[in-house]
């Protein structure tokens, strides 16, 4: 057993982010995104290449199963149907690539330093700034954490708008 180690920071910004708080024993990565009323638990499983998780509870999250290597992550988030696809590539002083959302996809820019990743995800107008310190914990996985804050997020902000256009 690795010693514990923490992912601590925020997404998005200072009004309209989440932050994110985990802790990692070597093969499980578990903690919250956002608040305790209006956040989402984080829960992965890392066991050689294959990670496996839920972020949200039983009916308001989604799954999450694939791979994360040494120089890559292609993960999918939900389900097969209703789901977004990650592929990241890893470097030793970034991690890039996209996050396929519903309607259309958003780039992974991640900009890797010691412990830190630091960049952004989706858009200059409809992105959120990744700020993120993951001490022992694998940079990919990290940078999927990173990504299912963002999607958790998003799909927050997607169901208020929904609830608030109608009636």
């Amino acid at each position: 057993m690795s010693p514990m180690s923490d992912l601590t920071g925020r997404m998005g910004g200072l009004t309209a982010g989440y932050d994110i708080r985990a802790k990692w024993d070597g093969e499980r990565l578990r903690g919250r995104v956002g608040g305790r009323f209006n956040g989402k638990d984080i829960d992965l499983t890392l066991k050689g290449e294959e990670v496996d998780g839920r972020i949200g509870g039983v009916f308001g999250g989604f799954d999450a199963r694939g791979e994360i290597g040494a120089g890559r992550v292609e993960v999918r988030l939900g389900g097969r149907i209703n789901g977004d696809n990650v592929e990241l590539k890893i470097s030793a002083d970034s991690i890039t690539g996209r996050f396929s959302g519903r309607i259309d996809g958003k780039t992974v820019n991640l900009r890797r330093e010691g412990p830190t990743l630091r960049g952004r995800i989706g858009g200059n107008l409809d992105g959120k700034d990744v700020d993120l310190e993951f001490g022992q914990i694998p940079p990919g996985l990290a940078a999927l954490a990173a990504v299912c804050a963002f999607k958790a997020l998003e799909d927050e902000h997607n169901a208020a708008k929904a609830g608030s256009s109608s009636g």
